[in-house]
């Protein structure tokens, strides 16, 4: 088990019209992923809609935010129970055989143009043996040919764009990683949390963007960017790419400054909580057949 508390703070300036905002930064509550802790605060006396997708497990809290300054802050302590999983043995499935839920994770979405990337993924990755290690080739490519710069792209950069001008962010990794995945048949979405384990040289920690691969009757982790340490990896929002899941979406016209987070792993060996590392094994926090998320 792996504990991680998370503290995170937005700083907005809303301009004389006010603005509203929907938020994905609750961890999000799932069968293998236990928050305990929590803690909202906002510095203005508004009201707050908090609603869970019964399907990701994904939290949405919306306001409406009045003019001036808007700060808001989450804390929490997240407990994760990983399955762990010999890569070599972890098959693709075809995808007349994918549950339905799993099925609107090979179609084309907005940022991940699976569609327009066929003829390169199938060039690059169509020859390889199906299974674990073909995602992992394709995770593997993306990490070896995308320069990892902040500032580099924007909301309209999607897959294409990163596989043409070869830099982004995690977020753009993720997006490319997914499409070429899609492109191959092979199921795999977009998640969001923090980059615990983040290498200095990319700066301050973040909000963090990784993905998941349909591979047998699971969904396990990939770190594309390979900022992060996976293990360590919460789950805030899932979905078909950033557009499901941003972790703010703002109606009107606002300032924002860079977020503020901050993400501790604790160790107590005698609960058997240990500190994350990155191992061999295939890992997953999907709560196995009957119970996915």
């Amino acid at each position: 088990m792996t504990r991680i508390e998370v503290q995170l703070e937005l700083h907005y300036e809303v301009d004389a019209f006010g603005a509203d905002f929907v938020f994905n930064l609750h961890a999000a509550f799932t069968p293998q992923q236990a928050v305990w802790n929590e803690r909202l605060t906002l510095n203005q006396p508004v009201p707050t809609l908090l609603h869970a997708d019964p399907a990701t497990g994904t939290r949405f809290l919306r306001l409406s935010a009045l003019p001036g300054p808007l700060t808001l802050g989450y804390s929490a302590a997240i407990e994760l129970t990983h399955f762990f999983a010999d890569p070599l043995l972890l098959t693709e499935q075809p995808v007349p055989a994918l549950p339905p839920e799993v099925l609107p994770y090979v179609f084309p979405s907005r940022y991940c143009e699976s569609d327009r990337l066929v003829k390169f993924a199938i060039a690059e990755f169509g020859h390889l043996p199906r299974g674990h290690g073909r995602a992992q080739a394709i995770c593997d490519w993306v990490r070896g040919h995308v320069t990892y710069a902040a500032n580099t792209t924007d909301t309209n950069t999607s897959a294409a764009n990163t596989l043409l001008d070869r830099v982004g962010v995690c977020r753009d990794f993720a997006h490319l990683m997914i499409a070429l995945c899609r492109a191959v048949n092979l199921p795999a979405r977009f998640a969001t949390g923090t980059d615990y384990g983040a290498m200095p040289a990319n700066g301050r920690l973040d909000f963090h963007a990784y993905v998941e691969v349909w591979l047998g009757d699971r969904w396990y982790l990939f770190d594309p960017a390979g900022t992060a340490i996976p293990m360590a990896l919460i789950r805030f929002g899932t979905g078909r790419d950033a557009a499901d899941v941003a972790f703010a979406t703002i109606f009107g016209n606002v300032i924002s400054r860079a977020p503020d987070v901050r993400a501790v792993a604790i160790e107590d060996l005698d609960r058997g909580v240990t500190l994350p590392w990155h191992c061999w094994q295939a890992l997953s926090t999907d709560a196995g057949p009957g119970r996915r998320y």
